[in-house]
């Protein structure tokens, strides 16, 4: 946690009976998975959920005008298995934003997240995302617009700011316009975002994390759920985290290496039940791929976001060979995950926990 500093606000520090509460609270989950373009689709949250029950589930941001025009199915469809699962939107016309939360929500979406984060020169084009910071009015107008048209929670999920927007006096009008127009939870990147100059990429790894910016914040708006995002990998860093704001969420950590959110579901939610061991996971996901198969699809859908189950431990090349050299060939079903379990060591594929 090299990333923290001297001078702190107070810490939270929420027993353990206050962590397991906010869990049974929809807007408080302690722990969510962050969307993320090409990775957060249904196969990969369908996956995740062997691994832990009770965090909370993005889609990858999908656009309005894909929502009302496009393949609805594809675009929103999801297992039951998935919930709690949140919508995430990018837009900036309120109207348009109201008709898709309201379509969500008829689909069965247990949240409608609003993405004031992403820098890419593609969502700038459409004047959403990240370059919205510079616009809390226009946000606030997007949020009330979805607080009207339904009851589910309405989060947003931002930047500490945006090229030399980035004090701490915009970024806290910023979130005092969304708070004011209904806001129930914020989600922040603590990370600036440079709109030109750097890809996406770089913008997730260049601007420096500011981590106490965001408990600051959360002091300054101590009613309004905080949850913290940007460079978080491991369970330990999530509750140290937690002492400061209400929530975390977890990006590429989570996608690389899945299984280091085997325990999550115990240490931050009150769960009894010990982990799923990997082969667990794996055997739990055979009757998914069976019926992906069924429907004509390539297993490489699902097995793409598999990679990283064993990451870190002994047999995890020998689990990314065969799925990376076999998936794709005509025919490959769910014997190809018994095939690549069958390469990694049996007491690694059994352990508990991460």
């Amino acid at each position: 946690m090299s990333e923290l500093q001297p001078h702190l606000p107070t810490p939270l520090t929420p027993t353990p009976a206050d962590l397991a509460s906010r869990a049974v609270r929809g807007r408080l989950r302690p722990l969510s998975i962050a969307p993320m373009m090409d990775r957060t689709d249904r196969h990969f949250r369908y996956f995740l959920r062997r691994i832990t029950r009770q965090s909370l589930l993005y889609t990858e941001m999908i656009t309005t005008g894909a929502v009302l025009h496009g393949d609805r199915d594809h675009l929103l469809g999801f297992s039951p298995e998935e919930h709690p699962l949140a919508l995430q939107l990018g837009g900036d016309d309120p109207r348009e934003l109201a008709a898709c939360a309201r379509i969500a929500v008829e689909w069965g979406y247990d949240e409608i997240n609003l993405n004031v984060g992403c820098p890419s020169d593609r969502v700038q084009k459409g004047r959403f995302g990240a370059c919205l910071m510079a616009e809390p009015q226009v946000v606030a107008r997007a949020v009330e617009a979805l607080r009207e048209a339904v009851e589910v929670p309405v989060t947003v999920k931002h930047r500490l700011g945006i090229d030399d927007l980035d004090s701490d006096e915009h970024l806290h009008g910023f979130v005092a316009a969304v708070a004011e127009a209904g806001c129930d939870r914020i989600s922040v990147h603590a990370r600036k975002a440079w709109l030109q100059g750097l890809s996406p990429k770089e913008n997730r790894t260049i601007p420096p994390l500011q981590y106490p910016r965001v408990y600051r914040l959360k002091e300054r708006f101590p009613g309004l759920p905080v949850e913290i995002n940007g460079g978080i990998r491991t369970l330990d860093e999530v509750e140290t985290h937690l002492e400061y704001v209400d929530a975390v969420m977890i990006g590429r950590g989570a996608y690389e290496d899945p299984y280091a959110l085997a325990d999550a579901d115990r240490r931050l939610f009150g769960a009894e039940d010990p982990p799923p061991s990997r082969r667990q996971v794996v055997e739990a996901l055979l009757p998914y791929a069976e019926d992906h198969l069924q429907a004509g699809k390539p297993l490489g859908h699902l097995s793409r976001h598999i990679l990283g189950l064993f990451a870190g431990r002994p047999g995890a090349k020998a689990w990314r060979r065969v799925l990376s050299e076999k998936a794709h060939l005509p025919g490959a079903g769910p014997e190809l995950l018994e095939e690549a379990l069958a390469a990694v060591p049996a007491e690694i594929a059994d352990e508990r926990g991460s």
